[in-house]
């Protein structure tokens, strides 16, 4: 998930330029609205994979969740710039060693202070490799992280993080980074209550944030509903303007749609396929249209044998120019994506549209089934075997993209392929956890922070808990460190894109385009806009 969301010392103006100007309907977000601040906002969501720990919690559904009721160091704005949060200061003189300073007096909902070890003790947690959670990796840049999360480690506390008082704390990085400032607003490095740790897996089920809202009792109704309301004790940047808000588990995007047209739901976060061609005329100044930090990807996983060595990288390539994203965005989602040219985000500082060897992303059939054959020339594609994409059905448009996808490989390169549906994301991201695919996966990327490493090195660094398909390269890996390590943000986004050439040859993914958010409101609801990630800012919300 998402996922940066101070910065001084890293330019923010420059890493912070997007252009994220919105079409269409009015997207509020100045903060003055006078409307009902009672009123319960009601809005969709899919069920959280996981309990809602910080470090477990790595997509959409638990990520809208956690970012309400928890809140970190710092927090981003809807154009992506940092908010200081619990952080009173930040400093550093290295981009390696540095000097965190909380606020006194904060608390968590249950009236438990917010301290330094709040922190530390979360970050610790979520590293130990016997705590086997998700978002582990992103305390690799912490010294002392490879002894807490080897394989079998017993170990649990990171050398690199110090307690020095009850609102200091310090972090020694194993090198200094060029990016690490951006990184801490992200779900991962959110605290933790010293309740959450006599048993992490209730807490998960009813979990005790910092953050505008806190779970209402029983609030969580597995794959029906969450409802959250205000924390009285939060006193940061995001403070509700509502009543709270309740999240309705659709299995359906077009029973979405129709709730928000008939004005039973009041916020949809992604129209589907069937209401792009009239959602503008359908919500008049009720809806909008932006870029933001995301796209759609297919991942192609490494342990399959058909895409290993030679003929398995020429394969990658040859579905890859196989198919007509073009036509996929036109017929399906009526020209409101923008096709991929490279594996990050145009929204982001650093982006380039001209990395070599990104022709192999580029719709050519005739290049595609001499690249296939010439693969079987090697080792033979079975004559039986289906190719397959495996995808939840019940996000907006995945069915139909993917069985047109499916359609264009067969035809392109005279092989069987099919979509091969599941029913929930949970189901989905059950079987690419477990590396239990038999073949390709619906695959995508909405930024934790602004940063092109964050579309890289969680999703291809090898071992990285959001690396779908088991990719392991280690001339990509010692590139990624290197622009990690580089002096500023502007030399690590030169080295990040030079990584993204050696992605452009193995194609660990095949990626499709760019994502831009088509969001809707009811008539109940007043000051909905859109952030940089391409979610809500539900705290903003009001009544009318």
């Amino acid at each position: 998930m998402r996922y940066s969301r101070t910065s001084k010392a890293l330019g923010l103006a420059a890493v912070l330029a997007m252009s994220l100007t919105a079409c269409g309907g009015s997207t509020g977000g100045d903060n003055t609205s006078t409307g009902d601040t009672t009123k319960v906002i009601t809005a969709n969501n899919t069920e959280p994979q996981n309990g809602l720990l910080p470090a477990n919690t790595n997509e959409v559904g638990g990520g809208k969740v956690m970012d309400l009721i928890f809140t970190g160091l710092v927090s981003y704005d809807v154009k992506g710039k940092i908010v200081n949060e619990l952080a009173d200061s930040i400093e550093t003189k290295d981009s390696q060693n540095y000097t965190i300073k909380i606020k006194s007096g904060e608390t968590f909902s249950d009236g438990t202070p917010v301290t330094a070890n709040s922190f530390v003790d979360a970050w610790n947690f979520g590293a130990a490799a016997k705590n086997t959670q998700l978002n582990s990796y992103f305390f690799e840049s912490i010294k002392g992280y490879d002894a807490v999360s080897a394989e079998g480690s017993t170990l649990d506390k990171m050398d690199g993080l110090k307690v020095v008082d009850d609102t200091t704390f310090t972090v020694e990085l194993a090198q200094p980074e060029s990016d690490f400032q951006l990184r801490l607003g992200y779900t991962a490095f959110y605290p933790l209550p010293a309740s959450a740790y006599k048993d992490p897996a209730a807490f998960g089920q009813n979990p005790v944030g910092n953050g505008p809202y806190k779970l209402a009792a029983d609030g969580w109704k597995h794959d029906v509903s969450i409802a959250l309301v205000p924390n009285e004790k939060y006193n940061g940047p995001r403070k509700a303007k509502n009543g709270g808000v309740t999240f309705t588990i659709f299995t359906s995007p077009d029973a979405a749609y129709t709730s928000v047209q008939s004005d039973t739901l009041d916020v949809l976060d992604q129209v589907p396929p069937s209401g792009l061609q009239n959602f503008k005329t359908d919500f008049k100044d009720r809806f909008v249209n932006q870029p933001y930090a995301g796209n759609a990807t297919m991942t192609i996983p490494s342990y399959l044998p058909e895409f290993q060595g030679e003929a398995g990288m020429m394969r990658r390539q040859a579905i890859s120019m196989a198919i007509d994203r073009q036509q996929i965005i036109d017929k399906i989602f009526y020209g409101n994506k923008k096709i991929v040219n490279e594996f990050t985000s145009p929204v982001l500082d650093g982006f380039s549209d001209s990395i070599p060897g990104n022709d192999v992303l580029k719709f050519d059939a005739a290049k595609a089934k001499a690249l296939w054959t010439k693969a079987d020339a090697i080792s033979p594609w079975p004559a039986d075997k289906v190719f397959t994409i495996t995808s939840n059905i019940d996000g907006a448009g995945n069915k139909e993209y993917i069985t047109a996808m499916a359609n264009q490989i067969a035809t392109n390169l005279g092989i069987k392929a099919e979509l091969n549906p599941v029913s929930s994301f949970k189901e989905m991201r059950a079987l690419v956890n477990k590396k239990a695919l038999t073949g390709a996966s619906r695959a995508g990327w909405q930024a934790d922070y602004p940063s092109l490493y964050n579309f890289l090195g969680p999703l291809y660094g090898t071992g990285a808990g959001s690396n779908d398909g088991n990719y392991s390269n280690p001339v990509f890996d010692a590139k990624l460190k290197e622009g990690l390590a580089a002096t500023s943000v502007e030399a690590g986004n030169k080295l990040f894109n030079e990584s993204q050439e050696i992605l452009l040859k193995d194609l660990p993914v095949v990626p499709l385009w760019y994502q831009a958010v088509q969001g809707v409101w009811s008539n109940n609801v007043n000051t909905v806009e859109f952030g940089w990630n391409g979610v809500p800012l539900y705290y903003e919300i009001t009544g009318k």
